[in-house]
């Protein structure tokens, strides 16, 4: 066997590992995040996901969230509608961070059933609209006041 032969198998053998490694990991990495259902069901069929670095996205429960500011401690529940976790985050908070925004925080889940995040995003509650019309019954200037001016 040539040389040049031997050369061009072992590169393509060396490439066909990488590549399948590469994308072994992928499929088990390849989600962002994993909502509130589908954390609870990873740790109902596996007890060992617990204390494991997670992505947790889902939306913070109304009227749910307290702040001690004196340890910069953000206690919150956040929610996907059927499943709810407490998450406690230590840190400043985005100034995006309100009750009912959607959140993706990264931590671990502890066995007592709480998530503790070590980063919390905030999505921005806001859209980007464009301004009505006005109306037709409102005077497009309005008139000046009449009377002396003081």
């Amino acid at each position: 066997m040539k040389a040049r032969t031997k050369f061009i198998i072992g590169g393509v053998l060396i490439l066909g590992s990488v590549g399948y490694l590469m994308g072994s990991s992928i499929k088990d990495t390849g989600e962002y995040y994993l909502t509130p259902t589908q954390l609870a069901t990873r740790v109902a069929a596996d007890h060992s996901f617990y204390n494991v670095g997670v992505r947790m996205g889902a939306r913070v429960v109304k009227g749910s969230i307290t702040r001690d500011v004196a340890t910069q401690t953000i206690t919150f529940r956040a929610t996907d509608g059927a499943h709810t976790f407490p998450v406690v985050y230590h840190g400043l908070a985005p100034d995006t961070f309100t009750d009912g925004v959607d959140v993706v925080v990264e931590g671990r889940l502890m066995p007592d059933g709480t998530f503790r995040a070590t980063t919390l995003l905030a999505k921005c509650a806001s859209r980007y609209e464009a301004v009505p019309p006005p109306s037709s019954a409102a005077p497009a200037h309005p008139a000046p006041a009449s009377g002396p001016a003081t």
